[in-house]
């Protein structure tokens, strides 16, 4: 035995090193052109549904006569930037503002403090019947909002908070709501006990374990949970509509039917009074995606 290598063993020896990168040099091809029309998919998706946001802005900027000019204006010459001017002449759209900032400011910040609250009971503490009333919660998700509609605005009206921005933002701050808690909930599932039991060796209290540790490891649910309280409330119609009477105290959404009028339509006015509602929200998604994200992927993390 010389240790030479026959011409046939060599041979399969090149064929079996030629053959996978002969593979996988022919793979690459495809799966960079089902990148690219996956790519061109995506663009395309997104120009489409950007289109009604871009012909907002454009239509806020433009002339009267120039909204239903066929063809259509896409870029408007020149820019008219009186109309938000107009806009806010025409009705107190800064006041609808206020109101509308101190509903959703108010109520983000009573979501995020009691549903994690509420979630920390669920997720960390054991009491009786605590499945039981955890499947109870998740049941009322069920329920139409229009279910609740009477029996609440009798509450509140008995409570004489009618015509006043409490019945807004005042329930936020008992539970958040079932789906926020059921959020957070998952994600503290995915944070590991040792932490609680390190904490209650040094002494630490069930509150003190919440506000130091869960607290400060929760931020991308917690930031999730803000952002789906920040549209859902500054969107909101339905409550000012149903609460709301004086001018002084209705919010944006409500406001701005105002505008909406059979003997004057002035649509470039009216789509400059709407970038007041759409731009806050497109500013707060596009600063706290990145958390929103992670926070809403981490909680299926977990299958408990």
């Amino acid at each position: 035995m010389d240790g030479s290598i026959s011409p046939r063993k060599s041979a399969l020896v090149q064929s079996a090193v030629i053959e996978p990168t002969t593979t996988v040099s022919r793979r690459a091809p495809t799966r960079s052109l089902r990148k690219t029309l996956l790519y061109l998919a995506m663009v395309c998706l997104s120009a489409l549904f950007l289109l009604p946001l871009f012909w907002l802005v454009t239509t806020s900027l433009k002339e009267q006569a120039a909204v239903f000019a066929y063809p259509p204006v896409w870029i408007p010459h020149p820019l008219r930037w009186s109309n938000y001017a107009d806009a806010i002449d025409r009705a107190p759209l800064l006041r609808w503002l206020l109101n509308t900032s101190i509903v959703t400011g108010l109520a983000v910040f009573g979501n995020v403090l009691s549903s994690s609250l509420v979630a920390y009971g669920f997720a960390r503490l054991r009491f009786p019947g605590r499945s039981f009333l955890f499947i109870l919660l998740l049941s009322t998700m069920m329920l139409p909002d229009v279910v609740l509609l009477v029996p609440q605005f009798i509450l509140f009206r008995q409570l004489g908070w009618v015509d006043s921005l409490l019945p807004l933002f005042v329930p936020s701050f008992f539970g958040g709501g079932a789906f926020n808690i059921f959020l957070v909930r998952q994600f503290y599932l995915t944070i590991p006990r040792d932490f609680d039991e390190a904490a209650r060796l040094d002494g630490a209290s069930n509150w003190q374990i919440w506000r130091q540790i869960m607290l400060p490891l929760s931020a991308p649910v917690l930031t999730a949970v803000a952002i789906f309280s920040f549209v859902f409330h500054w969107n909101d119609f339905m409550g000012p509509l149903i609460y709301l009477q004086s001018e002084d105290t209705k919010t944006l959404a409500l406001g701005l039917r105002a505008f909406i009028s059979p003997t004057d339509a002035s649509w470039n006015i009216s789509m400059a009074a709407s970038m007041f509602l759409v731009i806050p929200v497109l500013v707060v998604f596009f600063l706290g995606q990145r958390y929103f994200i992670r926070g809403v992927a981490m909680t299926g993390i977990t299958g408990r």
